[in-house]
C-alpha cells in the first residue's frame, strides 16, 4: 500500500535541482534534502507543491506548482512549510505544520495563522531543543514534535585533512541580522592578538573604512562548493548566534567540516557546541574575545577541536532525519 506524503509551500521559483544554487537557504535545502530521501522508499508517493514554474519528477519526486492542485487528490498526510493558510489547498488525513522559525502568538495572530491552525489543527514539528521550549501552549495546542535536521551529504563527504592547519581565517556564514554589528565590535578586539586574522562574512555589507583595515571580507555567495571550500581553508566559525535561530544550519555545516566553534549559545547554538570539546560557548563578549583567540593562537587548542569534531563528524545524515520524520508521522520506514 502507497502512502502519500504532500508537501506544500509558498516562498519562490525553486525546486530541487536548484540545491547547490545560492538561491537556497535553510528551509528551502531542509525540504530538498528530506524529500530527496523519502523519495527512495518506494511505498511513498511524494510530492511538493510550491511555485516552480518547471514542474517535473527529480529523484522520484514529484515537484510541482501550487496551481496544479488537484481537488480530488487526498493525501494521507499534508505537510505545510511554516504556513498554516497553506492547508485551505489540499485536504489530508492528518496535518503538520513545519516551523523555521520563532513565532510567539502576537506573530501568530500578525501572520493570519491562527484561524487555519485552529481549523486544520495540525501538529508541530520544530528543529530542537530551543525550538521546542521557545514554542507556546496556544501555537503547538494539536501536539509538537522535535525533527532535527542535518547537514548536505556535500558537506558531510567532504574529504577532511585532520592534519592541516588552516590560516587564521574566521567565517560567519549566517544571516547579517543575527548579531553581525556585535560580531564586528568584538571583532576589532580579537584582531588585535593576531595581525593575520581575517574574518569574513555573509553579503549585503557595506564596508567601512575601518572593517576594510581590520580585515573583515565580504564574502562572494555564489554557490555551495565554494562555500565548502572556504570553510575548509577557516580556521574558526564565530557567531554569537540569535534568539531567532532554531536550529542554525551554517553551523552545521562547519561542525560536519571539522571547524571549531565560539558562541555566545543565543538561540539554539548551544546545541551546535560541546563546550571545550569541539568549541567554546562564551558567557560574555570578553569571553568570546577570549575563546577566540585562544583558538586562533594556539594550534594546540586547534588540533584539539579537530580532532573531536573528526570523531563526531557523521553522527546525523538525512537518512537520520528521514527516520525520524517517519517515525513522527507514525510510519514504519
Amino acid at each position: 500500500m502507497i502512502t502519500k506524503i504532500y508537501f506544500i509551500e509558498n516562498s519562490f521559483d525553486y525546486n530541487a535541482l536548484n540545491l547547490n544554487d545560492n538561491i537556497i537557504a535553510g528551509s528551502e535545502k531542509t525540504l530538498i534534502n528530506i524529500t530527496n530521501e523519502l523519495g527512495k522508499n518506494s511505498n511513498l508517493s511524494i510530492k511538493v507543491f510550491n511555485n516552480t514554474t518547471k514542474p517535473q519528477s527529480i529523484n522520484n519526486v514529484q515537484w510541482l506548482n501550487i496551481s496544479q492542485i488537484e481537488k480530488n487528490d487526498t493525501p494521507d498526510f499534508v505537510v505545510s512549510m511554516s504556513d498554516a493558510n497553506l492547508f485551505y489547498k489540499l485536504s489530508a488525513k492528518k496535518n503538520y505544520l513545519w516551523s523555521h522559525s520563532v513565532q510567539n502568538f502576537e506573530k501568530f495572530l500578525r501572520k493570519s495563522q491562527l484561524i487555519p491552525f485552529i481549523k486544520f489543527k495540525p501538529m508541530m514539528i520544530l528543529e530542537g531543543d530551543y525550538h521546542y521550549k521557545t514554542r507556546g501552549f496556544f501555537t503547538s495546542f494539536y501536539g509538537k514534535s522535535i525533527l532535527k535536521i542535518a547537514a548536505d551529504y556535500d558537506f558531510i563527504n567532504a574529504k577532511i585533512d585532520i592534519n592541516f592547519i588552516p590560516p587564521a581565517n574566521v567565517i560567519f556564514t549566517t544571516r547579517s541580522d543575527r548579531n553581525l554589528k556585535f560580531l564586528i565590535q568584538s571583532w576589532f578586539e580579537i584582531k588585535k592578538y593576531n595581525d593575520k586574522a581575517k574574518l569574513f562574512i555573509n553579503p549585503p555589507h557595506i564596508l567601512s573604512q575601518d572593517e576594510k583595515i581590520n580585515d573583515i571580507i565580504v564574502r562572494n555567495k555564489s554557490n555551495k562548493q565554494l562555500l565548502i571550500n572556504e570553510l575548509l581553508n577557516t580556521r574558526l566559525f564565530l557567531s554569537p548566534g540569535h534568539i531567532g535561530e532554531v536550529f542554525c544550519l551554517a553551523a552545521e555545516e562547519a561542525r560536519v567540516l571539522c571547524i571549531p566553534i565560539v558562541t555566545m549559545g543565543h538561540g539554539a547554538l548551544y546545541e551546535r557546541v560541546e563546550h571545550n570539546v569541539t568549541g567554546f560557548i562564551a558567557s560574555n563578549q570578553d569571553d568570546l574575545i577570549k575563546y577566540s583567540n585562544n583558538i586562533l593562537n594556539d594550534e594546540g587548542i586547534f588540533k584539539e577541536f579537530r580532532k573531536n569534531l573528526f570523531n563526531k563528524k557523521n553522527s546525523r545524515n538525512y537518512n537520520n532525519v528521514k527516520r525520524d520524520f517517519l517515525k513522527i508521522l507514525g510510519i514504519n520506514d
